[in-house]
């Protein structure tokens, strides 16, 4: 079994051994496939973050108490 990693730098997308441009602007929601990438949880999501970009995820996550914020 091989192992890849997914990351977001410079708006550049790097997953295994592929780059590509960053299609979002923090990194937030880049789609891969039929999933989502989340920074936060650092690792795909099913449905897209209805947060604007990390900082209002992390503050939502503060203001309610949840480790991470999931809707």
């Amino acid at each position: 079994m091989a192992i890849w990693k997914f990351t977001v730098i410079d708006r550049e997308v790097s997953y295994g051994a592929r780059n590509r441009k960053s299609l979002t602007a923090k990194g937030c929601n880049e789609p891969f496939k039929d999933r989502y990438w989340c920074p936060k949880k650092k690792w795909f999501v099913l449905e897209a973050c209805p947060f604007i970009n990390r900082r209002e995820c992390e503050n939502f996550a503060q203001m309610s108490g949840e480790k991470f914020a999931s809707l």
